[in-house]
């Protein structure tokens, strides 16, 4: 005989299923399609509304909506979207008016430049931090650093502009896959959001901090410039940047608000591989309370915002 006594649950009261609220119906399932004829979009609409699928839906609702309001859809980029091959994806939703602002960390700046000038980035750090090599590419750090030296002393332009405008000036063999050149020919303001001492481009002599800081300084203003118009509409995306991005934001956003400008009611969403704490903190959580909507979506980039892309653009093709 056991020592521990039971509850019995003779006395439960139960109810219908058929008067009790119910989350989910047939209606929510996945829908089959045949591959070999559906659309895109078919496939799209075969996906469950049900948790994330759904949740997918409702920020491209979101942003279909502000666009079509002619309010901004903010794009904050890591290093990683440029390593995994992205560009392509981001370079057609600048050229379509659905992207109005690009904001990268410098990781994503350098291997951006690198495809565009040379053809290739992402080297092996593994093996190249044994003996010193890694982050030492000349041409990269010499190309970077120079053009925000010059531009510093010689025009007023910010970090991304400066990049951008040196890519096109010289020419650059795979420019048409550079983020920084596309969002330059649209006029697509990019900025690019540097902290002295976490890339490579600061380790080698041609590094200026001061011109470095202040045109990353000037990008902040200018991303600052595109956040105070999220009133009432609007879209953040943060897309693999773990620290700096979310911080950065969460600073352009409060001097929006602090200079008087209703920058509330806005959707925010966040794209990693895993849930980081200020991402979900800093773009998804606080500048969404009270007013707006925040996500957040957990998945490999390269499989994710082509996704999202696509159902994007199935409603939305292009806004004049």
């Amino acid at each position: 005989m056991s020592r521990y006594k039971q509850l019995p649950l003779v006395g439960v009261k139960t109810i219908s299923i058929r008067s009790r609220a119910s989350k989910v119906t047939p209606d929510d399932f996945a829908r089959l399609v045949d591959p070999r004829k559906a659309r895109v979009s078919q496939f799209l609409d075969s996906l469950p509304r049900i948790l994330a699928a759904q949740e997918l839906r409702d920020l491209v609702r979101d942003i279909v909506r502000a666009r079509k309001q002619r309010k901004p859809v903010i794009v904050m980029m890591g290093g990683h979207v440029i390593k995994v091959g992205l560009s392509p994806v981001m370079n057609d939703l600048v050229r379509r008016k659905i992207v109005t602002h690009v904001a990268m960390n410098s990781a994503a700046a350098i291997h951006d430049v690198e495809t565009a000038m040379w053809g290739k980035t992402s080297e092996d750090v593994a093996a190249n931090i044994l003996d010193g090599k890694f982050g030492m590419s000349k041409e990269t750090g010499d190309f970077i650093n120079k053009a925000l030296v010059e531009a510093f002393g010689e025009s007023k332009d910010g970090y991304g502009e400066a990049l951008a405008k040196k890519i096109h000036a010289l020419k650059g063999p795979y420019r048409s896959l550079s983020v920084l050149a596309t969002c330059y020919a649209y006029a697509v303001p990019v900025t690019v959001h540097a902290a002295i001492g976490t890339d490579t481009v600061h380790q080698q002599p041609t590094m200026d901090g001061a011109a470095t800081g202040e045109m990353t300084f000037r990008d902040f203003k200018i991303l600052a410039n595109s956040v105070k118009d999220l009133r009432n509409g609007g879209v953040v995306l943060n897309i693999g940047s773990a620290v700096i991005l979310p911080e950065v934001f969460l600073k352009a956003l409060t001097v929006a608000r602090n200079l008087g400008y209703p920058a509330r009611g806005f959707s925010t969403a966040d794209f990693d591989m895993i849930r980081q704490y200020r991402p979900c903190v800093n773009v998804v959580e606080r500048p969404t309370q009270r007013h707006g909507r925040g996500y957040s979506f957990t998945g490999h980039h390269e499989i994710m915002v082509p996704l999202l892309a696509a159902m994007i653009k199935s409603q939305l093709p292009k806004v004049s």
